[in-house]
């Protein structure tokens, strides 16, 4: 079969189509986001294969899965798409316009923080530039890194800690947690004077791959905050949240602080941007805006 040679504007449509239901996990979920039918992306995604000579996924009763070589074709056409944003924001930069993309990846349950430092950052990124296009992913840390790297995301706020080599860091503030526990919990009645013994025979819930700097017995995991609080909900587990997050459960009296006094923890949060090339206008008015917040 003859190597592909060129990519016209038919591929491109059909590369930003795979992509899509590869992000949405298949055909049926991608259907409301591409406004098109699922026939009529199955014959899409038939065209496309013929069209590179692959075969990029498996579908049917079993569900849809990538190939080897549809992974394959997914990771390079992101690095692709990320090198056509980057020419698009350095031609921006040429021409002194806010035009383009803002790609940023948050971690979950931020925006109940009373320093909204991102929020008004990106207001005053849409005042000085409306055209500009802000596309925001809710993730964990460890794939907002790799996007950030990888190119995929501009801009990542994440916790600060050890981050990955080649990332740039910019500190935004402080969180404080408290350790929570519900209603329908043993400490409850007693959350200001229960002992640390008991609490450290207690069933505990933590995020998953993050350690406390106090002692918990830790027999479930979440995958993000969220998470975090449905267990603790259920009245069966306690656990770390921010403050300004678990503030809506306090005041219906769904939760309460355990020993405050004692149980207390500070996440410090950060702008990570990838140290390899230079800022797009986009991204550089961003920074800046987002350096200003207090």
């Amino acid at each position: 079969m003859s190597p592909l040679t060129r990519l016209n504007e038919a591929d491109l449509r059909l590369l930003r189509i795979f992509r899509t239901v590869v992000e949405c996990g298949g055909f049926s979920p991608a259907e409301v986001e591409l406004n098109i039918s699922r026939p009529a992306i199955s014959q899409h995604m038939a065209d496309l294969e013929q069209r590179l000579g692959l075969t990029l996924c498996q579908r049917g009763r079993a569900g849809f899965r990538l190939t080897t070589e549809g992974e394959a074709v997914y990771q390079a056409l992101l690095r692709m798409f990320a090198a056509v944003e980057n020419f698009r924001g350095e031609i921006n930069a040429l021409r002194e316009h806010l035009r383009g993309e803002l790609n940023i990846g948050i971690t979950d349950n931020l925006v109940t923080s009373p320093r909204m430092r991102v929020t008004r950052a990106l207001r005053a990124l849409k005042t000085q530039g409306p055209e500009v296009r802000v596309n925001i992913r809710m993730v964990p840390p460890s794939q907002i890194e790799r996007g950030v790297l990888d190119g995929q995301l501009h801009v990542g706020i994440i916790p600060a800690g050890r981050t990955l080599p080649g990332l740039r860091e910019l500190p935004l503030y402080d969180e404080v947690s408290h350790l929570y526990c519900a209603a329908e919990h043993p400490f409850f009645a007693r959350a200001g004077v229960v002992d640390a013994a008991a609490i450290a025979g207690a069933d505990a819930v933590a995020p998953s791959g993050l350690t406390s700097e106090h002692p918990l017995r830790v027999t479930a995991t979440a995958a993000d905050r969220e998470g975090v609080a449905f267990l603790i909900l259920t009245g069966c587990y306690i656990g770390f949240l921010p403050t300004h997050y678990a503030r809506q459960w306090e005041e219906r009296g769904q939760m309460r602080a355990i020993r405050p006094d004692l149980y207390a923890q500070t996440v410090e949060y950060q702008a990570v941007t990838s140290r390899s090339g230079h800022p797009n206008l986009v991204l550089s008015t961003f920074l800046n805006f987002l350096e200003r917040q207090e």
